[in-house]
């Protein structure tokens, strides 16, 4: 898929054979353009017009050190053919995956887990540890862990060298520090306002680059409003926006058109509307099954992927609200922790976020799948007790920002969008606004229900009843409701004689969730038997034994 040079000048792998190394990048650099005319200053030549030469050439000039120069998502792999040594980077944010294996004198990099697999010599055996953190974590396995013994991944923010002796080494290169910083002292509640808008501002104005039109996923809710706001500011015309909705089903509402319907007329936006009948849900279940590198509960995945079905007939580019709730505060799960003291932080977090206690898990996996310790609870503390977090909200929003945020929202609208050839842009997730709203103090973030800043600021741009709605999600009710044909794709997983012989979850847990799909949740309120029921339809899906 091209967005920067759309000539075969851009083509991949980029071998320089005067520099003597070859690049491979997924993802986009921002600023490449002024990064070009300061190595072209260097004395460097430029034979496109790609980022990707950028990347390669900023490597020779800078090392290791290049990704500090990037604004931008991305995934890096560079040789260099003389020493044989490889680097691996990854963005600040996580927002492109790296994936890797190794054996004997080999190491495997991809951006997806199955192609991993497919290319065989893999240990597919599921790792006890991220299994754990899968029932408990609220179905996160952070880096470097994945589900599966014999695949890990490159964390975020990260620089990895392979040796060509097989010795590797990591660095990491950004970590967000969320205290209150004396540059930013005593500033009002609306100068950080003003803050927070600017900063947002020029993120989306960043990801206006691409030599391809760029469209918005409008939700309806203020973070993506917004965003369509900010646009119109920077003098978009005609600005694609695309919004999904489903059929209501078990009295949920499947759709949010009333609001994204204001914000397109307010905005005189091309806007596109995708009604989704129950019956197609179900068909692009397997599809959204087989785009995920890894096993992803939330029941938007199958959103995500038929609405980046059709947007991809439109665009190759859009922008998102992702990563929004996690960096300002917008979750229920937030407001209880304000005010505990740290000394209690975990206990207080367990308590609203963890799917389920470890004594739980006794009951729901087979023996041989039983951790001794906590090993979630353990990462959690473990990574509480890092400097760089004043509060209990300081250091719950660093993990969801930096652990959750990767491995769950912002994972799945990658997974999804780029298997329809649809890469999708967070400015939310621009570098410099996290760790501008790292600093906010947490009472602007928790204020009117959470976001409480970013509320404030977005009433210079958009609609206030946007603004000051109820908070909505991306519904998908087929899912969150299990009957029909859903609750038949599930009991065929469990019950499958590959289920059966990797033994993972207890058959009378199994078989009391078939016999009730409905009432038992999680912590935070997600369908059980379809939390371990995607688990096994995830690794039937791609020949996972």
């Amino acid at each position: 898929m091209k967005i920067i040079d759309l000539t075969d000048a851009g083509a991949q792998p980029m071998v320089d054979i005067e520099l003597g190394l070859t690049c491979v990048f997924n993802g986009i650099i921002y600023n490449y353009r002024e990064l070009r005319e300061e190595l072209r200053a260097a004395g460097y030549r430029f034979a496109s017009t790609s980022d990707t030469e950028v990347v390669l050439k900023a490597y020779h000039r800078w090392g290791t050190a290049f990704v500090e120069k990037f604004l931008g998502m991305f995934a890096v792999v560079v040789v260099e053919r003389g020493t044989g040594r490889v680097v691996v980077a990854r963005d600040r944010l996580g927002i492109k995956p790296v994936y890797v294996s190794r054996g004997p004198g080999r190491v495997r990099i991809a951006s997806s887990l199955p192609a991993l697999v497919r290319a065989g010599g893999v240990d597919t055996s599921i790792d006890p540890v991220a299994l754990h953190h899968y029932l408990s974590f609220h179905s996160v396995v952070p880096a470097p862990r994945t589900i599966l013994a014999g695949v890990g991944k490159l964390p975020p923010a990260t620089v990895r060298t392979y040796e060509a002796d097989g010795r590797e080494s990591d660095h990491v290169y950004w970590t967000p520090v969320h205290e209150r910083r004396a540059d930013l002292a005593g500033l009002s509640p609306r100068d950080w306002q003003d803050a927070v808008l600017d900063s947002l501002r020029t993120a989306v104005r960043r990801r206006m680059v691409a030599d391809v039109p760029v469209g918005v996923l409008l939700s309806g809710g203020l973070d993506s409003s917004l965003i369509v706001g900010l646009l119109a500011e920077e003098g978009q015309r005609d600005l694609a926006t695309f919004s999904i909705g489903f059929e209501a089903v078990g009295g949920r509402e499947g759709d949010e058109f009333a609001y994204s319907d204001v914000i397109a007329e307010h905005f005189g936006t091309d806007h596109h509307r995708l009604l989704v009948p129950t019956a197609d849900v179900h068909a692009g279940l397997d599809g959204a099954i087989g785009a995920m590198s890894e096993p992803m509960v939330s029941h938007d995945c199958v959103a995500f992927y038929l609405l980046s079905q059709q947007v991809s007939q439109h665009v190759k580019v859009v922008q998102s609200g992702q990563g929004a709730d996690e960096v300002l505060a917008g979750y229920d799960w937030y407001p209880p922790l304000d005010g505990v003291p740290v000394d209690r932080a975990v206990d207080a977090y367990a308590s609203v976020f963890v799917d389920r206690p470890h004594a739980e898990l006794a009951g729901i996996l087979t023996e041989r799948w039983l951790t001794t310790e906590d090993v979630s609870r353990a990462f959690v503390a473990d990574h509480f007790a890092r400097p760089g977090a004043d509060t209990t909200l300081d250091r719950a929003l660093r993990l969801d920002s930096t652990i959750m945020l990767v491995d769950d929202p912002v994972k799945r609208v990658d997974n999804m969008t780029m298997a329809w050839g649809l890469e999708a842009r967070v400015p939310f997730l621009d570098h410099e606004f996290v760790e501008l709203v790292a600093a906010v103090p947490p009472e602007l973030k928790l204020a009117q229900g959470g976001k409480g800043v970013l509320k404030e600021a977005a009433r210079a741009v958009i609609p206030a009843h946007v603004i000051d709605r109820p908070k909505g999600y991306f519904p998908v009710p087929a899912i969150i409701h299990l009957e029909g044909e859903y609750l038949a794709s599930v009991a065929q997983a469990l019950r499958a004689p590959e289920a059966k012989e990797r033994g993972l979850f207890r058959t009378d847990y199994a078989e009391r969730l078939l016999a009730d799909p409905n009432t038992h949740r999680t912590t935070l309120g997600s369908n059980q038997l379809w939390q371990v029921g995607l688990l096994e339809l995830w690794l039937q899906r791609h020949g996972i034994r």
